[in-house]
């Protein structure tokens, strides 16, 4: 009996649906668990962090977390800071992933599991609509 409800579980789990949810507005918490910066320049590379958010924040396939790892990095090690960007991009492949239900990781803006997969037109068209809403604030 118990193992016929486990399972039962994990189907449920795992089968979560697989049309468009609604869309949560953007956040963004700077570097999450890292500094935004330096002692001395506190917001150096916050806006590689918040670039990254963003497209933590819509989610997508595992190629495009990739390319958005990898754009951090590039981003920090810009602002003169290689072994920062090297540090971050291990901490952000590893912490991350859509497996953990945290605020931080990759699709935080759709209702957890999320996991990976391009998102539909519906789902496009919500990130959109919240990118334009976002612009439109005063």
């Amino acid at each position: 009996m118990m193992r016929c409800s486990l399972a039962t579980m994990l189907v449920l789990f795992l089968s979560a649906p697989a049309s468009a949810d609604e869309l949560k507005p953007f956040t963004s918490d700077g570097c999450s668990s890292f500094p935004d910066g330096t002692p001395s320049q506190q917001d150096l590379w916050l806006q590689c962090c918040t670039a990254h958010d963003r497209a933590y924040w819509k989610g997508g396939t595992y190629q495009q977390r990739l390319d958005a790892d990898l754009e951090l990095r590039g981003c920090v090690a810009q602002v003169d800071e290689p072994e920062i960007a090297a540090v971050m991009l291990v901490g952000v492949r590893v912490g991350g992933s859509p497996v953990f239900p945290t605020r931080y990781r990759w699709g935080y803006g759709w209702t957890w599991p999320r996991w990976y997969r391009p998102l539909s037109e519906e789902e496009l068209q919500q990130v959109e609509r919240a990118e334009r809403a976002e612009q439109a604030a005063p």
